[in-house]
């Protein structure tokens, strides 16, 4: 007979395939089509503030971004720490009979050390982040120097994608927290999540302004000729 341990087996996959589909295509299209998603245009703005960039300004949002990166980064340890002591602890809080779902000791590790994963891997992605922000600063206040904007402009976005995995990482993070109260919250919590992302990170407002742009030269094409 189907019981209530074996959801585990069919849910927790399926909310995870979901979750790992949807970052693999954001992944094809920040690569092959970047138009179309926020983190491609956040890049290209990256790339217009190295090319013009005043100094002071410049330090204060890359200041920014190393105390952003830093907060979070403390965060995701924090955390990971809680996890720890909580492990150690061996507590019984998510193995009540309540639960719709596997709460045997080896599920409840797998749990634990999944969430643990999840929140080291933010940690160092923040702690990247920050690097590499840092070391921005030390390009972009070296005055008279033969630095190019292109290389500052690599270091700037390599720090914004360390961000972004971190972000991702936090992401995870959340329906894997859920599935302590279960395999059906685990995903419904991913479907969920992957609804929300899909919003966030298209960026439609962005493709429908360049079809209007487009549009309007074929428009002036088609008068000239």
């Amino acid at each position: 007979m189907f019981e209530k341990e074996n959801l585990d087996l069919v849910l927790v996959p399926c909310g995870l395939l979901i979750m790992f589909s949807y970052h693999l295509i954001l992944l094809y299209r920040c690569l092959k089509l970047p138009h179309t998603t926020v983190i491609g245009f956040e890049n290209n703005d990256k790339k217009i503030w190295s090319e013009n960039r005043d100094v002071k300004t410049a330090l204060d949002v890359l200041s920014a971004n190393v105390t952003a990166a830093t907060n979070l980064a403390s965060v995701s340890i924090t955390l990971s720490a809680l996890i720890g002591a909580w492990i150690a602890n061996n507590s019984s809080v998510f193995q009540s009979k309540l639960i719709y779902g596997d709460t045997r000791p080896s599920t409840m590790s797998i749990k634990y050390v999944s969430l643990l994963v999840c929140f080291l891997l933010a940690f160092s992605c923040f702690v990247q982040s920050s690097r590499c922000f840092i070391h921005a600063n030390y390009l972009v206040s070296t005055a008279g120097g033969d630095l190019s904007a292109e290389y500052v402009e690599l270091v700037v976005i390599r720090g914004g994608d360390f961000w972004s995995v971190g972000l991702r990482a936090l992401y995870f993070a959340t329906p894997l927290l859920l599935w302590f109260f279960g395999p059906i919250p685990m995903l419904a919590t991913s479907v969920a999540t992957v609804a929300l992302l899909h919003y966030l990170d298209s960026d439609t407002a962005s493709l429908k302004k360049n079809r209007s742009i487009g549009k309007h030269k074929l428009q002036k094409l088609d008068e000239r000729i």
